[in-house]
């Protein structure tokens, strides 16, 4: 009889040992499942974040030429300012020129008008 309970016993602590392994495989096995659920949904969102990157990066591109043709656009207008502001300046200093040359003819005419006045009263 002490062979029977031996038995039941050693069976009990077998069937426990495989009652185990079965939980501790099953434990794995769902643990794998839920690591490929969230690989899947992680590779759904990398799948979802390379178009953002792809339309974020293009986005950038463009800003990056719009940035760089208004830049260009700035630089022709303050080039054509400059211009404008040295034209202005030639036509300042031929304006002033001809300011000097019209007052030396004014002084040159009043000293005729003067001579002439002074010939007709003598």
């Amino acid at each position: 009889m002490t062979s029977n309970p031996q038995k039941s016993d050693e069976n009990r602590s077998k069937r426990k040992k495989e009652v185990e392994n079965e939980a501790s495989e099953n434990a794995l096995m769902s643990s794998h499942n839920k690591t490929d659920l969230a690989l899947s949904e992680g590779s759904q969102s990398l799948y979802i974040c390379e178009p953002l990157e792809k339309i974020l990066n293009e986005t950038n591109k463009e800003i990056m030429t719009l940035l760089s043709k208004y830049a260009h656009i700035l630089s022709e207008s303050a080039a054509m300012d400059a211009s404008y502001v040295q034209e202005l300046d030639g036509i300042l200093k031929e304006a002033r020129t001809i300011e000097n040359h019209l007052k030396q003819k004014r002084e040159s005419l009043k000293q005729r008008f003067t001579v002439l006045a002074n010939t007709l009263q003598s």
